[in-house]
Parts: C-alpha cells; sequence; structure tokens
C-alpha cells in the first residue's frame, strides 16, 4: 500500500511528522487496520482521546472514519492527557483505546499510543500492526461503527482527589509548556488544597514559550525563575501529554528523575521491605545504591514506559521510573505512568515533612553528571553506531547491555543508547569527581565523534 517507506513505527508508539508522513489516507488507513486488529481479538467498542497539537483534530476524523468503517464503535473522550485516557478505559471499562499524541515532541510532529489488554502495545505488536497495514488487512464491514462522546474529566480528577490527601496545602509552581495538562493540572492542584502559581498553563499545541519536556534544562528556566520569585516550595513541571514530570525544588535546583525516585522508594521501601526495584539504564549510582541501602534488590531495566511496565507486570515489582520522568506506581495506584499521581505523591511526601525539598536529599552524596543528552543520528544507523561503540569499550570495561550501553568505570560510568522514539542515540554520564566526569564526556564524545553519522555532542548540563 505504499508505507515501506515509513518511520513511523517505532518501538512503543506510532510517531511521526503530520500531513507529510502522517497525512489524511495513512491515518484513514490505520483506522481500518486497526478495526481488524482490535475486532480479531473480540473488541467491538475503541476509546480515542487526542492531545491539544494543531493536527489532532482532523487525525482524530480520519481515525474515526477508519475505524467505524471497519465496523468499530468509537468512544470519544476528546482533548485529553494520556493518563486520563489510561483511567478512562477502567472507568469506561473499554480494552481498545487509541491516543493521538507526539508527546514532548515539536508541534509539527503527532502520533498514535495503541492500547489493548494491560497497557499499551510495544516491540513485536506494533511491528505485527504495520505488517497488517503493509497486507492491506483492514476490510469495510457489513455494517458501520457509531461515534459517541464522553467527559471522564470529574471522575478522574475526583479520583486522583481521594487517593492523594496533603497534610497542608503547599505553595507550588507549575509550567505546562502550553501542552494538554494546563488547564487539568491547575485544577488537580487546587483541589488537593495548593496554592498554584502557573506559567504557560493555557492550552496551545504551538508550544510557542518551549516545547514541554521537562527533561531538558533549558525547559525548566522560566520555572525555575518563578519558584524563586514566588517562593514556591517546589516548582511542577508537565510533559505535553501529562505523563512525565519535572520538577525544581524551592532554590531552583532541577531534582532529575533518579533523585526523585530516591524520595518515592524511600516512603515505598519502608512499607515493603525487600521489594524489587527496578533502575532504568540512564540513572544515578545514587539511586542503585539508596536501594540497597533501603534493603530493596535494584535490577537494571530498559528505557520505555512500555517496557518498564511490562517488566514491572512480569516481576510484580511496586514502583519504577525513569530519569525522563515517567512515574509508574502500582503499589497504590493503576500501574500506570500519570504524572499528576506523581505529583501528588511528591506533594504528600513534602507536606508530611519538616524539610524542605532540598534538605530532603542533603544526605545523598555529591555526584557529578550531565543531563540526558541527545545527538542527533539517522533511524537507520543508530542502532549499529551503539554496537561498535558497545565493542569499543568492552574489551577494557564492564558494560551493562540490558539497553545500549552503560559502560563503567572505576568512578563512574557512561551511556549510549538508540532513541526508541527519535532519529537520535541518547547519552548520559556520571562520576565521582569533576574531573571524572570530564574524562568519562571526553571518552564518550570521541567515541561518538568516530561515526561520521552521528551529529555533533553538546552536553546537556
Amino acid at each position: 500500500m505504499g508505507y515501506e517507506h515509513l518511520p513511523v513505527f517505532r518501538e512503543y508508539d506510532l510517531r511521526g511528522l503530520a500531513e507529510e508522513e502522517l497525512d489524511d489516507r495513512f491515518c484513514h488507513d490505520l483506522g481500518l487496520t486497526l478495526a481488524a486488529y482490535f475486532k480479531e481479538r473480540g473488541l467491538g467498542r475503541v476509546l480515542l482521546g487526542r492531545d491539544n497539537r494543531p493536527s489532532s483534530p482532523w487525525i482524530r476524523d480520519r481515525i474515526t472514519e477508519g475505524l467505524t468503517t471497519g465496523g468499530c464503535d468509537v468512544v470519544d473522550i476528546g482533548e485529553v492527557t494520556t493518563p486520563l485516557f489510561y483511567y478512562a478505559r477502567i472507568h469506561l471499562d473499554i480494552d481498545a483505546g487509541v491516543m493521538i499524541t507526539a508527546s514532548h515532541n515539536p508541534p509539527e510532529y503527532n502520533g498514535f499510543k495503541i492500547a489493548r489488554g494491560p497497557a499499551t502495545i510495544y516491540g513485536e505488536e506494533i511491528q505485527r500492526l504495520r505488517r497488517m497495514l503493509l497486507e492491506g488487512a483492514g476490510k469495510p464491514a457489513a455494517f458501520p461503527g457509531t461515534v459517541t462522546t464522553c467527559d471522564v474529566t470529574e471522575a478522574y480528577l475526583g479520583m486522583l482527589a481521594e487517593k492523594i490527601k496533603l497534610e497542608r496545602g503547599l505553595k507550588v509552581a507549575v509550567d505546562c509548556g502550553n501542552g494538554t495538562a494546563g488547564p487539568y493540572a491547575v485544577e488537580f492542584l487546587r483541589r488537593l488544597g495548593c496554592e498554584v502559581i502557573p506559567i504557560y498553563c493555557d492550552s496551545d499545541g504551538r508550544f510557542p514559550h518551549h516545547e514541554p519536556d521537562p527533561v531538558r534544562s533549558a525547559n525548566l528556566r522560566d520555572l525555575q525563575a518563578t519558584v524563586l520569585a514566588s517562593r514556591a516550595e517546589l516548582g511542577l513541571a508537565f510533559d505535553g501529554d501529562g505523563d512525565r514530570l519535572g520538577v525544581v525544588d524551592e532554590k531552583a535546583q532541577i531534582i532529575w528523575g533518579d533523585k526523585l525516585m530516591v524520595l518515592f522508594w524511600r516512603e515505598i521501601l519502608a512499607k515493603h521491605p525487600g521489594a524489587v526495584a527496578l533502575i532504568e539504564v540512564k540513572c544515578s549510582d545514587l539511586l542503585v545504591e539508596e536501594v540497597k541501602r533501603l534493603g530493596g534488590v535494584p535490577v537494571f531495566t530498559r528505557t520505555g514506559h512500555s517496557l518498564i511496565k511490562a517488566r514491572m507486570r512480569e516481576l510484580g515489582a511496586l514502583f519504577a521510573g525513569e530519569m525522563s520522568g515517567h512515574m509508574v506506581f502500582a503499589d497504590e495506584y493503576f500501574g500506570l505512568d500519570d504524572a499528576f499521581y506523581a505529583a501528588g505523591r511528591l506533594l504528600r511526601i513534602l507536606a508530611a515533612s519538616p524539610l524542605s525539598l532540598s534538605a530532603m536529599l542533603a544526605d545523598l552524596p555529591v555526584y557529578y553528571s550531565t543531563a540526558e543528552t541527545r545527538i542527533a543520528c539517522p533511524d537507520a544507523a543508530k542502532e549499529e553506531v551503539v554496537r561498535q561503540i558497545k565493542e569499543r569499550f568492552a574489551a577494557t570495561n564492564e558494560v551493562i547491555d540490558v539497553d545500549g550501553a552503560r559502560i563503567v568505570f572505576p568512578d563512574g560510568w557512561g551511556l549510549v543508547r538508540a532513541s526508541n522514539t527519535q532519529p537520535v542515540i541518547v547519552t548520559r554520564c556520571e562520576a565521582r569527581t569533576p574531573e571524572g566526569l570530564m574524562r568519562i564526556k571526553a571518552l564518550l564524545g570521541e567515541a561518538l565523534a568516530a561515526h561520521p553519522a552521528v551529529g555533533p555532542v553538546r552536553w546537556e548540563d
């Protein structure tokens, strides 16, 4: 059907340029294919949500046409965050679902998260869907499906307010980068009793101020300034579709995902000693060491929200997270990566303590690291580049190859891995001293620069 060249079928979602790669025909045919995919599993009702990108409404129209032509009944819940979409599946008891979103990508992108069973599909299932599309498996049904609408907002926010109770109100700055999460986040935090200082919380899918991606420090600068100016107790940042959380403490210091997980594991392991703690490969040794100190069992795992959730179900794990801000709670929640719920858990911990957020982490040793750094590399080349760098270092260093190559040095580590969502190589380094960090950065930078397909290495602070 002419779709062989499209690089939109990724490890755990579909993502590409709207109008160019995700054009009218593709979106209609994908909906028709999804109807066949769902119906062969006995699923005739499909939940449909979308983010606030300019392309999302017309993509919704095209994929709805395809789904209903294929005989599926569509329940459209409108413009929602991805976690609200996840919860709606539980609340409405609808197993099949499509969330139209490209998360933190620039506004010209869009994509799809396909839900079936306990979570979103990934890996081989996505490739199976691709093959079905190429084979023309979707066919018009004798009787087209219907379209109904449903608003799950009140049920979702009410559920969160019931699950999260704060001992006191907190003063919170919040930056949603004009993503879909904005209006929901302000209402959620106020329902918890917080005083909210919002910036960029109006919904505008063009993202005029900065991309809604809290893993990039540049996107947190306005939040940092707002925290200091307003004397807030912390700042919260949500990504474009509301499933990733960024945090700034009262001193405007960024609390990256691994340090944030230290706080969550301190609460969880106190109640569940000996629990398995999945550690994403990009995380600091600080987290590994703290989990061990608390009596947990650290196990390295791959990056990717779908992959982590699947691994959690396999091991019966209570919690896991990513440096990127996905936080998945299964101890008191549904095993979903919901940034609002994660924010609520953090606020609960902070509200119950006499310490400030910075003071709660002051007992951790000081290690030196880069932020997660993305380096341009074509999709066709990135896996081979990572493989060759792994071989280069494996002769002299221990290499943890759960996902890419986490190269262990006597005083730290460096990671290179192929992104599952973008044409980039993701890298990060950590060391016990500034001098060690410079040396590890230089070694990895030299190894990356040896490959012509790799773009310039500009380390994120």
